[in-house]
C-alpha cells in the first residue's frame, strides 16, 4: 500500500534527541517553519503564540543548558555537544491574548515539526525546561509564558516504531547500536465502535 505525503511526514516525524551539530540552521528557516505554523487554527482566533528564534551559538548552549532530555533514558545525560541541536525554537504564549492555549501549542509544534521534516530536517519538543532562566535570558515580558521549546536540526539518529512488549512498557529505549526504539500502542486498542 502506497503512502499517503502527510503519512509519510507523520512517519519520518520523530522525536530526535541527537543532530548534526555542524550543520547550522538559519533564522530564515526557522522563520518559514513558524510561518506555516502561523496560518493553523487557534482557539477562539487570539492567535497568543509567540516564537523565539535561537540560531547564535551563544544562545543555543545557554538554552541546551536549561533543558532535560529523554525522560526515560535515565542513564543518558543528554546529546554530547556534537550532537546537540543547532538551534531551538522557544514556544510562548502571551496570556494577554489567552491564558489557555494547549491546543494551539500542539498543532503549531506538530505543524513546525511536519515542515521540518519536509525541508529534511527534526525536532524535538521538550517540556521539562528551566522557564525562568531562558526568559531572564532573552528577556521575555512576564506575559509571555514559556510553553516548549523545540529544537531543530539535521537529524543524526536512527529511530524505529514497536509494538508494545507483552510487559505493557511504553519507556523508549536505545539498544547497544544506538538504535531509538519508541513502543506504539496498537491501532486496534484504540478503536472505539459502538
Amino acid at each position: 500500500m502506497e503512502l499517503t505525503m502527510i503519512k509519510d511526514l507523520v512517519l519520518k516525524n520523530r522525536s530526535y534527541r541527537k543532530f548534526h551539530n555542524d550543520i547550522n540552521v538559519s533564522v530564515e528557516s526557522l522563520t518559514e517553519l513558524v510561518d506555516i505554523a502561523r496560518v493553523t487554527p487557534s482557539s477562539k482566533n487570539r492567535q497568543p503564540l509567540k516564537y523565539v528564534l535561537v540560531t547564535k551559538e551563544n544562545d543555543v548552549d545557554f538554552v541546551f543548558n536549561q533543558l532535560r532530555w529523554a525522560w526515560y533514558l535515565k542513564d543518558w545525560d543528554g546529546p554530547t555537544k556534537e550532537e546537540q541541536p543547532p538551534s531551538y525554537i522557544i514556544m510562548c504564549c502571551d496570556t494577554n491574548l489567552n491564558d489557555k492555549a494547549l491546543i494551539d501549542s500542539g498543532i503549531s509544534a506538530q505543524t513546525i515539526l511536519l515542515a521540518a521534516v519536509e525541508k529534511q530536517l527534526g525536532g524535538c519538543i521538550i517540556r521539562t525546561v528551566n522557564r525562568y532562566a531562558i526568559a531572564k535570558h532573552f528577556n521575555l515580558p512576564a506575559n509571555y509564558e514559556i510553553v516548549q521549546v523545540i529544537a531543530i536540526g539535521v537529524p543524526n539518529q536512527k529511530i524505529e516504531l514497536t509494538d508494545i512488549n507483552k510487559s505493557g512498557s511504553i519507556e523508549y529505549f536505545e539498544d547497544k547500536d544506538g538504535t531509538h526504539f519508541v513502543p506504539k500502542r496498537k491501532l486496534d486498542e484504540l478503536i472505539i465502535i459502538p
